[in-house]
């Protein structure tokens, strides 16, 4: 059904949920006394580097990624910051490095956990990826480190008032596809949604018993209709076989949310409308001041849906737009910095129609 290229991209499909956002145009931050430790979990949404000491072809640290605000690439999946890098400056935070960053020992701030090509489940491009599962090991290493440093009681404040945020469950439903997995054939689209869902309520429970309150989740982006999808639908619209496993997703993930507020004491969230907000932006992009939000500013092919940004990744020509700002997909699979920092002030300061029930900005002060 979907050809190589397709199960090559699908690590990209960092299609899960995000959350990027500059500290400017009035979004206000916090000030130091209100300091909340952010860790980030997911994919390629969030991933700020992590991939790079890993073995795997699903990498960004090459040029022309990162060239609008780093001026290099880091390994992050954009010409510039991601929307954690702009949620960690709005509360009050530096960068959070990746997790596997050879230096990096200092995690009172938090830390970036995020592989591209991550799922919820442990399928999902094994073997090439940092793992949801692996990714919370690294969590409880922190802790323990956390602990040892802090002693028990601060650690414990610390993991208590942080955020966690979580971009996952794109890949998964990617990946089925690209693989032309039996999982089409054998399950619904709803007991596959549920096996997805099922993992990442499983790490939102393993969190909380270590302490953590207060999450940040996004909803699934509209995957069919991204640049690299779009090849493969009919007359060049939205690759609509995928929907349904996004509507239910997006459907469901809601409803999971609210039934562990009131089974967990404590337990707080932001769920943002990261679908909403991209689609709008991909069929209206003047509205948001952009020129183009079909076609991707680096790739190939038709859309430039190939994902060959870079020429890294087997496919060596590629075409890169003159100016950035003006697309709303970087890559063909992920968005520009400037529609992550449109997407981040809405996730920090959005009010309930968009961001609910509390926004990030409530989470980090509480």
């Amino acid at each position: 059904m979907a050809d190589n290229s397709f199960h090559d991209f699908i690590f990209g499909f960092c299609t899960s949920l995000l959350i990027l956002t500059t500290l400017s145009h009035g979004v206000s931050g916090l000030s130091s006394k209100e300091h909340a430790s952010l860790f980030i979990f997911g994919d390629s949404i969030f991933d700020a580097g992590n991939n790079n000491y890993i073995n795997t072809s699903y990498r960004a640290n090459f040029q022309p990624y990162g060239e609008t605000f780093f001026k290099n690439p880091t390994g992050r999946f954009s010409d510039g910051r991601l929307i954690s890098d702009f949620i960690a400056e709005y509360g009050n935070l530096p960068i959070i490095p990746p997790y596997l960053q050879p230096g990096n020992q200092q995690f009172t701030n938090g830390s970036n956990f995020a592989s591209a090509g991550a799922g919820a489940l442990v399928e999902t491009f094994h073997g090439l990826v940092i793992d949801l599962n692996t990714q919370l090991s690294y969590f409880e290493r922190v802790r323990e480190s956390l602990t040892k440093n802090l002693g028990d009681e601060e650690a414990k404040t610390l993991i208590s008032r942080a955020v966690y945020m979580f971009s996952a469950g794109s890949n998964d439903y990617s990946y089925i596809f690209g693989t032309n997995s039996s999982i089409l054939r054998t399950h619904s689209h709803r007991e596959f949604v549920g096996m997805v869902l099922g993992n990442i309520t499983a790490a939102i429970k393993e969190i909380y018993n270590k302490g953590g309150r207060n999450f940040g989740f996004l909803s699934l982006d509209p995957l069919g209709c991204i640049p690299f999808s779009r090849p493969l639908g009919k007359e060049g619209g939205c690759f609509e076989a995928i929907t349904p496993y996004v509507q239910v997703h997006n459907e469901e993930l809601p409803k999971l949310l609210q039934k562990l507020e009131t089974e967990l004491k404590g337990f707080r969230y932001s769920l943002s409308n990261y679908n909403e907000f991209l689609s709008d932006r991909i069929n209206n992009p003047s509205k948001y001041g952009f020129k183009e939000g079909k076609v991707a500013c680096c790739g190939s092919g038709p859309f430039r849906g190939t994902f060959s940004c870079g020429g890294q990744r087997g496919t060596k020509e590629y075409d890169l737009c003159p100016n950035t700002s003006d697309h709303v997909f970087f890559d063909s699979g992920h968005p520009t910095e400037r529609v992550n920092q449109q997407f981040a002030m809405l996730f920090w300061s959005g009010t309930p129609n968009f961001t609910a029930p509390y926004n990030l900005k409530a989470l980090f002060e509480n």
